[in-house]
């Protein structure tokens, strides 16, 4: 577990991720997720309504397909005010980073659990299109569940969006939080590449 906080400590420098109900979220989501992140776990397979390639046409995406392969997730929601502000620009620079590297995979997914009007599986190409993402990105509208939350949600104990995730090749989780430092997340990525 000390290897495990040492990279967290690496991966976001000064913007450490706070507990959940400090932001203030806390009773929108009850007892049902107390604990926040899976680190030192396996990466559990990702639950999607449907993904998309970079261009924009259906395919799929496979957590154990990735084995041998650093995986940087980042959960989001459309109007989510820290996924434009903090998020995007995070998985933008994290994705130009590596856009050359077979070796690192990054994807997006939308995990609703909250406005589900809103925050739709069109958003998901807008959001591609947007902030010009040539990767694999998804949609998890969380309403399969009893209580609305996403499976992906769920799996990886998120605690809302923005959300990043980033999983060593061997297919554990190695950071899983709120914010996450683009530019110490790139070098750390490449100084075990």
């Amino acid at each position: 577990m000390l290897e495990f906080s040492r990279n967290r400590r690496r991966l976001t420098g000064a913007m450490m991720a706070l507990p959940f109900s400090t932001l203030g979220h806390g009773r929108a989501f009850g007892q049902s997720l107390p604990e926040r992140g899976i680190v030192g776990l396996p990466a559990p397979e990702l639950d999607a309504e449907f993904w998309l390639d970079g261009a924009g046409r259906r395919t799929s995406f496979s957590m154990l397909a990735q084995r041998g392969r650093w995986v940087h997730l980042k959960c989001w929601q459309s109007w989510c005010p820290g996924c434009h502000e903090h998020g995007f620009p995070a998985l933008q620079k994290i994705s130009k980073a590596f856009a050359d590297e077979p070796r690192v995979v990054n994807v997006g997914l939308q995990t609703t659990f909250e406005g589900h009007q809103i925050n739709t599986g069109e958003k998901v190409r807008e959001m591609q299109l947007r902030y010009d993402l040539d990767i694999v990105m998804g949609h998890d509208p969380g309403k399969r569940n009893a209580d609305g939350y996403p499976n992906t949600m769920r799996a990886y104990r998120t605690g809302g969006t923005p959300w990043h995730v980033i999983v060593e090749p061997g297919g554990t989780v190695i950071y899983d939080g709120f914010s996450v430092n683009a530019d110490r997340a790139v070098a750390y990525i490449r100084e075990r590449l």
